[in-house]
């Protein structure tokens, strides 16, 4: 009896642009493969949010960049090994703006904040952490409504070193944005 090989085929920048778009449906193209990202909580949402208000007045009143919010492409890489994200907030500086485009942002947002959730946590913990870190994001929020905690790293030599790990009754200081203080209580 002859064995089938099946190849492993990687999907391409070019594939995920031809997918169709969808009002219900999100992917990210992570290592070749086409990832289904699940649509988030209502909790999930609210957290979100909140943390984009505090992020963008704190962004609009200083001048210093633009605020975005999922789903927008974020594409990291070149050529055959571009790989694309749809972080949930992310902040790009003032001097950085050549990176976004119409359709996408362009290159590593300066802040990225990913709020897990049971379906993605592994991948925001793991494989996106290192990704955002390749690529030089400068800071890395990592989220857990459950745990109601905010882990927040900053990119070294070796990849993302850990500042803080801040709960739910803490003041949460942002070592890039310097004067942002974010009380977590108005979160969660």
């Amino acid at each position: 009896m002859t064995k089938t090989v099946k190849p492993r085929i990687k999907f391409t920048y070019e594939d995920y642009k031809s997918l169709p778009e969808s009002e219900t449906k999100r992917y990210e193209l992570l290592g070749g493969e086409l990832v289904l990202v699940p649509s988030p909580t209502e909790y999930h949402q609210r957290i979100s949010r909140n943390l984009e208000f505090v992020l963008w007045q704190h962004v609009k009143e200083r001048g210093l960049g633009w605020v975005y919010h999922a789903p927008l492409d974020v594409v990291l890489g070149e050529g055959d090994g571009r790989e694309v994200v749809q972080p949930d907030i992310l902040f790009i500086s003032k001097e950085r703006e050549k990176i976004i485009a119409e359709e996408e942002i362009r290159g590593a947002p300066d802040l990225v904040i990913e709020i897990t959730s049971p379906a993605t946590e592994d991948r925001d913990r793991h494989y996106k952490k290192t990704l955002y870190a390749r690529h030089g994001v400068k800071e890395y929020w990592i989220v857990d409504p459950k745990g109601k905690t905010v882990e927040v790293y900053t990119l070294g030599t070796q990849g993302f070193e850990l500042v803080k790990v801040y709960k739910a009754e803490e003041i949460l200081e942002s070592p890039l944005l310097s004067e942002l203080r974010v009380d977590l209580r108005e979160v969660f």
